[in-house]
């Protein structure tokens, strides 16, 4: 006896044949022959045999759906609450409008029939026989995989800021969520929570420049840095600026960070050192005396270190040497303001002008006898004096406090003094 097949199995039997036929009349040069060999019996004698041969037909193969399958379809129909999905099965897959919020407006008109697009399955098959697929959760998977890549590569990235939790920032990255610990990024403060906070709202709808700094697709987790990004953007920059750059060359940069040995300035990307020596033709004894951050200074780049990526700078060498002309402004015997800068036990400088200091030893400060200097002056004091010697090329001048009221103009007794050697012998406890 033979098996009676099912008339669900019959229909499709009969729809695939129809679809043959219209392939085959599209086709040109297609005979008649071959068409009615495609169509279907009036009266089907043989279900059982037709369905056999059917699919023994590799071509008539269909996979079996599985909900997280993830295929390439070609739209075949769009409307304004489904799309239909030709993903290779026995019937369409549908699209609900639910399963595309994650599109715009924009994006949704885009969307066009014979447009080849990627699925996710739902639900392998409705009371309809039809496969419910998402284009969210297809977008997300898609999304996935190139933040896996992104990650092992070490990519920087671009994500816009959609909200945000007493953590951190909350990204959009085509339809995965990331998250920003607060801690890494450098626009946030790390004061009070109300500021936290405050800081935070600012961000919300621009975008950040992030690095993947954990994934994990199993559990939705997505860390990103801000603070990691901006440091790789940075480092290159400055190999970027680096190799650009040369000796002798003069920028316009901004202090970033005083330390106790001087100031750290950026010079359109990359940090550069002006050494506490650097910073004046004036004594300087912390950098906070003459520099804050933020401020904007020129420099002079004085080396380049490229093994290290490290560049001194200068910023007296941006201004002219004083002694270079001291000749032109000095002479001996003449009466001038000095302020006092620094005591020590043989004596205290004074400065003439920035970048120009002079030095009072203890046996031109008075008449009698001075135990040291503190029991005339003080640092910050402005006192007369004459000047009594002039050394353009060690950079000394030597001046008189006793002298201001009675001079003879005889100075070929003032000493030759090595203020270095003088200052090295010094107490540290009197500097």
């Amino acid at each position: 006896m033979k098996a009676k097949l099912s008339p669900a199995a019959v229909n499709l039997l009969k729809g695939r044949t129809y679809l043959m036929e219209e392939q085959l009349l599209a086709t040109p040069g297609a005979s008649d022959a071959a068409v009615a060999s495609a169509a279907p019996a009036a009266e089907p004698q043989d279900d059982r045999a037709l369905m056999e041969a059917f699919l023994d037909n590799p071509t008539n193969n269909y996979y079996n759906l599985q909900y997280g399958d993830t295929l390439d379809g070609v739209i075949m129909h769009v409307s304004r609450d489904e799309i239909l999905v030709d993903i290779g099965s026995k019937s369409e897959g549908v699209v609900p409008a639910r399963e595309m919020t994650s599109f715009s407006p924009e994006e949704r008109t885009e969307l066009r029939v014979g447009d080849e697009i990627l699925v996710f399955v739902l639900q392998s098959e409705d009371k309809e026989g039809r496969a419910v697929l998402s284009l969210d959760k297809a977008r997300q998977e898609k999304s996935w995989r190139r933040l896996q890549q992104q990650f092992e590569s070490g990519d920087v990235i671009q994500a816009a800021v959609r909200n945000y939790n007493k953590g951190g920032l909350l990204v959009d990255l085509d339809g995965v969520r990331g998250f920003v610990p607060a801690s890494q990024v450098s626009g946030i403060s790390r004061g009070p929570d109300a500021q936290k906070q405050s800081d935070m709202a600012k961000l919300v709808g621009g975008k950040l420049t992030l690095k993947i700094i954990e994934i994990n697709r199993n559990r939705n987790r997505l860390i990103l840095s801000e603070r990691q990004a901006a440091q790789e953007v940075r480092e290159a920059r400055k190999d970027e600026i680096i190799e650009n750059l040369k000796e002798g060359d003069v920028r316009t940069g901004t202090v970033t960070s005083i330390t106790d040995f001087g100031a750290f300035v950026d010079i359109g990307g990359a940090d550069g050192l002006v050494h506490l020596s650097e910073l004046s033709w004036s004594r300087v004894k912390h950098p906070a005396e003459i520099l804050k951050v933020g401020d904007k200074t020129q420099v002079y780049v004085l080396n380049i270190d490229n093994d290290r990526k490290r560049i001194a700078l200068s910023i007296k060498r941006t201004q002219d040497e004083p002694w270079s002309t001291i000749n032109g402004r000095y002479q001996l015997g003449q009466l001038v303001d000095a302020t006092i800068t620094q005591l020590a036990s043989f004596g205290a400088f004074a400065r003439l002008e920035d970048g120009v200091e002079g030095l009072i030893h203890v046996s031109e400060m008075g008449d009698g006898r001075i135990q040291h200097p503190r029991e005339l002056v003080n640092e910050g004091d402005t006192v007369p004096v004459r000047i009594i010697r002039i050394d353009p090329a060690r950079k000394r001048i030597g001046l008189s406090m006793r002298r201001v009221e009675g001079d003879d103009g005889n100075y070929a007794d003032v000493p030759d003094l090595d203020y270095d050697a003088m200052l090295d012998a010094e107490p540290t406890d009197e500097l």
